[in-house]
């Protein structure tokens, strides 16, 4: 969706000069309050509102910073990564994925600690199958060997550009512990699945989502058509929920192409037939398929927010970078990014920097904007590709908006901001791109407390989302800049509206200063600290297997 090539170090250099100028219009501010003060009661301008942003966007750099360590499995696991893709192709050379960004190797890197899953009690079947393009598409299933007989189902369709699926693996490995049947699958263009479809259909759903690329599509969307082709996204991701849902009785059968409307469906059975393309989810046993959630990143997170509302056989959604409302027609994305009030200076005037995501769905199908009629909840962070410092201070609930319109349509939402934290908070890539230290584990937190409650329908998951552990984390205070706990951004507020399973309603609009009727970490279920690693590779229990009290 946005461009992820590069991660300037230069905007720590900006922060420095903003900082300077800022200071300079209010030379009575003293650094000792800077260096102390609230950030979220900081005053603009002042010495101390400018050191705040400084250090949020020196905090941006943690993620690389501290995976020194990981360096050696990182380059290991990515080269083992690049023989295995080598290899699959030269035994089946039908399949086309290059070239796309992991064909460049540095831009694939792999994380090391979640790749001994099978160790941990862990299931996971690699599959392909074929798209409604006719393109091949590389996947796999996951779940664990104890648990559930039935267990609800959660798809996770991938970011655009360099989202291939192994950088969501932390949430699969973490939903998977928790209880799910979790299904992870390269978008068409990215990864190990085909970049363009079978003929008449080969730019269908090609180039994933790359800016300037759109009007390749069949139906660019209203506007320039200057942004990326969505298609893979949203069609991809209807393609996936119906490979989630295949069985032996009803296997895989492709829909026809968007474009020409023809059926791919012959290239699927004959690839069956030579035993290369999975027939049906092959842990379809475990699966209950009246209880299912989408969760996504970028542009995956605009398509599962619309299939959520969309799809009648989904009930939730998760929404990584970020919450969409849905609307026809589907504004071009680039024309949407340069409207967003997000990205307007003071959320005015025009010509600001890039900063979030629109709140209307981008580059959706042509039709009719379904309806909201179900719970979703949205993450973001206060940056999107880099840490651009502000340069006045944001409108706090921008970031929220499309959560506000869940909530004006009746529905329980979310919106969670990240200090510090960029659009890579949400994929798992150590030592490269610029991420908040603990940002991916709150997004793995929230993601599995949102649909242990939407879809395992467990009381007890109030207290993962009520608790206050990320308003005080340790953590987050060892890693923090003056040793700041809190990691709910202060320059947007976030918010919880929800239904208890007691019949309570919780209504929450800032949730770094608190609510009343929160619960402390001491009597949520989470270890402390909380890290997606520990979960991929612990025990396989409920989300809230360590509450012993009742809901509150």
């Amino acid at each position: 969706m946005i461009s992820t090539f590069f991660a300037p170090r230069w905007t720590t250099a900006i922060a420095a000069l903003v900082a300077l100028l800022s200071a300079s219009a209010a030379p009575t501010a003293s650094a000792a309050s800077a260096a102390g003060i609230d950030c979220a009661q900081a005053r603009y301008p002042s010495l101390a509102w400018s050191a705040c942003e400084a250090r949020n966007v020196a905090a941006t750099g943690q993620n690389p910073l501290g995976a020194g360590p990981l360096t050696a499995g990182v380059v290991a696991e990515t080269l083992a990564y690049q023989k295995a893709r080598a290899q699959a192709l030269l035994a089946d050379p039908e399949r086309r994925p290059n070239p796309n960004p992991c064909t460049t190797v540095l831009l694939c890197p792999v994380d090391p600690r979640l790749q001994h899953w099978k160790d941990h009690d862990g299931l996971v079947e690699p599959v392909l199958y074929t798209s409604r393009s006719g393109a091949t598409i590389s996947g796999h299933v996951w779940a664990t060997r104890t648990g559930a007989a039935k267990r609800p189902g959660v798809v996770i369709v991938n970011g655009s550009i360099v989202g291939f699926e192994q950088i969501y693996w932390f949430a699969a490995q973490a939903l998977a512990k928790a209880g799910f049947v979790v299904m992870t699958f390269d978008a068409q263009g990215e990864g190990n699945s085909d970049q363009f479809g079978a003929y008449p259909d080969q730019r269908e759903a090609a180039f994933a989502g790359t800016p300037g690329l759109g009007f390749l599509g069949p139906k660019p969307a209203a506007g320039p058509g200057l942004g990326g082709n969505g298609l893979p996204f949203y069609d991809g991701g209807a393609d996936a929920l119906d490979f989630m849902l295949s069985t032996p009785a009803q296997p895989f059968v492709p829909v026809p192409s968007r474009t020409s409307g023809t059926s791919h469906a012959d290239k699927q059975a004959r690839r069956v037939a030579s035993g290369l393309n999975a027939s049906h989810n092959p842990l379809h046993a475990l699966l209950d398929a009246s209880r299912i959630g989408l969760a996504g990143h970028s542009y995956g997170a605009v398509a599962a927010s619309w299939l959520a509302q969309h799809d009648p056989r989904v009930r939730t959604a998760v929404a990584w970078d970020s919450l969409c409302v849905p609307v026809s027609p589907a504004p071009d994305e680039i024309a949407a990014f340069a409207a967003a009030p997000v990205n307007r200076l003071a959320g005015i005037l025009p010509g600001g920097l890039l900063y979030g995501l629109p709140t209307p769905c981008i580059g959706a199908p042509a039709g009719p904007a379904p309806a909201i009629t179900k719970p979703a909840l949205g993450i973001n962070g206060d940056y999107l590709a880099a840490g651009v410092p502000y340069l006045t201070p944001p409108r706090p609930q921008d970031k929220a908006a499309a959560s506000f319109a869940y909530s004006a349509a009746g529905v329980d939402t979310g919106n969670i901001t990240i200090r510090a934290a960029t659009h890579f908070d949400f994929n798992d890539v150590p030592l490269v791109l610029p991420a908040s230290r603990r940002g991916i584990d709150l997004v793995t937190w929230y993601t599995v407390a949102w649909f242990a409650k939407y879809l395992q329908n467990d009381p007890l998951a109030d207290r993962m989302l009520l608790s206050t552990r990320w308003q005080n984390d340790a953590a987050a205070a060892k890693a923090l800049p003056a040793g700041e706990p809190n990691v709910y951004s202060w320059h947007y507020r976030s918010r919880l509206s929800i239904t208890q399973a007691n019949g309570q309603r919780f209504q929450c609009e800032d949730l770094r200063k608190g609510c009343p009727g929160q619960v402390s970490a001491a009597s949520d279920w989470g270890a402390t600290p909380y890290a997606f690693a520990s979960v991929a590779n612990g025990p396989t229990q409920p989300a809230t297997a360590a509450c012993s009290a009742a809901a509150p």
